[in-house]
């Protein structure tokens, strides 16, 4: 069997590469496509990651078995339009995964498509990283990913540089959001995910900034669970996502204070005298979120049926 995994978009989604290495010790092959189009007309299995899927493409791959995957509801700007419209143009899969429940409810199909729910996971090779013996830190904050969403966090961010915290920026960073940051703060540019850890290892925190608006506020952090992986203590802007975090993984990530009025507090002797704890993130691996997903037991069947018409057409 060969699933055709198709990106619909830029964004990094490490799940894709988790997705190959299972596929592949299923003994199962697979092809990375950015759009649908360069998807063959005899493809078994195509699983789309949404965005919107072409309800063109769709109707080519009507032979195929088409999975949806919502690792995210939509982004603002009009973010509870688009997902009421994909709710009712979206073209009826064989079946949908959801990152969360959040997200399932949120985007509320109505028909009696089969569903699953698959959280977001860390590579192996980021829990090897955590018992390195590493440098002192030379940087008190790292952040890491997506950088468009800072611009709306600006204010914050001169916060740090006003009370002398450093920031180190792993990822793309836009020449807009470069111009208004601090001198100060540090640039690594986009790396392999295999040098992802060491990056990390260079700040004494990890940063997760995020702005308080659906979806990020009920959705998984990814950088929070790499941060956490490489053993990293966590400071959060507080969403009920990670006060859900705290309260089960015996973990204590630093929530920043909501009011501006307490940040210079919360930036100073409230975030030192504060008794982190990085939690063990064995559950949170790439292996054990695959193999809780219960999609592949539909597809070996799926693989099976097909081995039968194949022999029955012989």
């Amino acid at each position: 069997m060969k699933l055709h995994f198709v990106r619909n978009g830029p964004s990094a989604m490490p799940e894709l590469a988790a997705y190959a290495a299972y596929v592949a010790q299923l003994g199962w092959s697979s092809q990375i496509h950015a759009n649908g189009a360069s998807v063959p007309d005899d493809a078994q299995v195509v699983w789309w990651f949404c965005g919107r899927v072409p309800a063109r493409e769709a109707q080519r791959l009507a032979r195929s078995f088409q999975i949806h995957e919502y690792a995210s509801a939509s982004v603002p700007p009009l973010a509870w339009l688009k997902d009421r419209l994909k709710r009712h143009i979206q073209p009826l899969p064989q079946y949908r995964v959801f990152q969360n429940t959040w997200v399932e409810q949120r985007l509320g199909f109505r028909d009696r498509t089969p569903y699953a729910l698959r959280d977001m996971g860390v590579p192996e090779d980021f829990l090897a990283a955590r018992d390195q013996d590493w440098p002192e830190p030379t940087f008190d904050f790292v952040y890491l990913g997506e950088m468009s969403r800072l611009l709306g966090l600006l204010p914050f961010l001169n916060t740090l540089a006003q009370h002398q915290r450093r920031l180190l920026l792993v990822g793309e960073v836009p020449e807009r959001l470069r111009r208004a940051l601090p001198p100060e703060t540090g640039y690594s540019g986009r790396v392999p995910q295999s040098e992802v850890p060491a990056q990390l290892r260079r700040a004494r925190w990890g940063l997760n900034l995020l702005p308080d608006a659906e979806p990020y506020r009920h959705q998984t952090p990814t950088k929070v669970l790499e941060y956490c992986a490489v053993g990293l203590p966590v400071v959060s802007t507080d969403t009920p996502w990670m006060q859900r975090f705290n309260a089960r993984s015996d973990g204590r990530c630093y929530l920043i204070p909501p009011r501006v009025s307490d940040w210079a507090q919360g930036l100073g002797e409230a975030l030192l005298a504060y008794p982190f704890v990085v939690p063990d993130m064995q559950d949170w691996t790439w292996t054990r979120r695959l193999d809780s997903l219960p999609l592949w037991t539909v597809l070996a069947r799926l693989r099976q049926d097909a081995q039968g018409c194949w022999r029955e057409a012989a």
